[in-house]
Formats: structure tokens, sequence, C-alpha cells
């Protein structure tokens, strides 16, 4: 188990915002030790232009990223996954595929900033404030000890999705 990467998916509706958020920010933080993806129910088909721009603006490579499926994750070919966390409520309270492996599942609430409404300001603003909220909680994760996935871990791990964190 050590000398794998641990396979991280955050999954959302539309996999356009948050989810994206999320998954970069882990695929930036979490080195080599982490395998981040994200995926959505019902994905949009693209990642959120605000998503993309606060990610970009903050350094964080935004090649390659899009919107997907969360069926892509589970087929005989899929990666493997170790966690599996739900970033938005409507995620959270739908029936989730069976994931192979039977992975640690958490879930981190946050406030769709896409589901904002008002001039590109207050838009921006809402995608830095889901960006601080990501980077709290993922750095938050980094450091537990997540090489022993025991149960303190997987409790350590649903408190995250319950930590307040600081609006922008």
């Amino acid at each position: 188990m050590a000398d794998q990467p641990i396979g991280i998916l955050f999954l959302c509706t539309g996999n356009s915002a948050r989810s994206v958020i999320a998954e970069r920010l882990m695929a930036e933080l979490g080195g080599k030790e982490f395998l981040a993806y994200s995926a959505g129910s019902q994905p949009t088909g693209k990642p959120n232009p605000f998503a993309l721009e606060v990610l970009a603006s903050n350094g964080i490579d935004i090649s390659g990223v899009r919107s997907k499926s969360w069926d892509e994750f589970t087929g005989a070919n899929a990666p493997a996954i170790d966690i599996v966390i739900t970033v938005c409520d409507s995620a959270a309270s739908e029936t989730c595929p069976v994931w192979p492996g039977h992975p640690i599942t958490a879930h981190w609430g946050v406030a769709d900033p896409a589901a904002i409404e008002g001039d590109e300001e207050k838009k921006r603003l809402a995608f830095a404030t889901t960006y601080s909220q990501m980077l709290a909680r993922i750095s938050a994760l980094l450091r537990l000890e997540y090489t022993n996935r025991d149960e303190e871990f997987r409790q350590a791990l649903r408190d995250i999705g319950r930590m307040e964190t600081a609006h922008v």
C-alpha cells in the first residue's frame, strides 16, 4: 500500500467547478503520494471558465482539465481509488456507484460558486472562496497520517468536511 500512490476522487454533480478545483489542488500539493481525479454524476462536459481562471491565477497547472463522468472510475480498467470525497450536497445524497476496492468515503460540502448570480467580480469572488476552502481542506488532509488509513484517519477525513473555512 505504501509503495503505491493513493488514488483520490473528488465528486460533484457537474464536475465543472468544486471537484475540478479540488482535483487540481490535490494533484499540485499531494505530489507523488497521490493520484488525484474528479468526476460528476451529470458532468457538464467542460470545466467552468472561472474555475480554470482561479486555478491558473494561483499557479496551478490546468492542462488537460476536463469534465468527466463518474462512470470512468467504476469499470475494470478504472484507476485504483482509495478515497472518494463528495464536495457538493447533491452528489453526497445521490446513490453512488459501487467503487471497486471499497474506498474510504467522506463529504466535504462546499457552496457552488457556479450558482452565484451577478457580475463577473462577484463570480470571481465566489470561485476564490471555493479555492480557499478546498486549499484549507486539502492542506488539512495532507497533515494527517494518510499512509495508515485506519478508523482514526477515516474519522479525521470526515471531520475535515465539517471544518469552518475562512471566506475570502
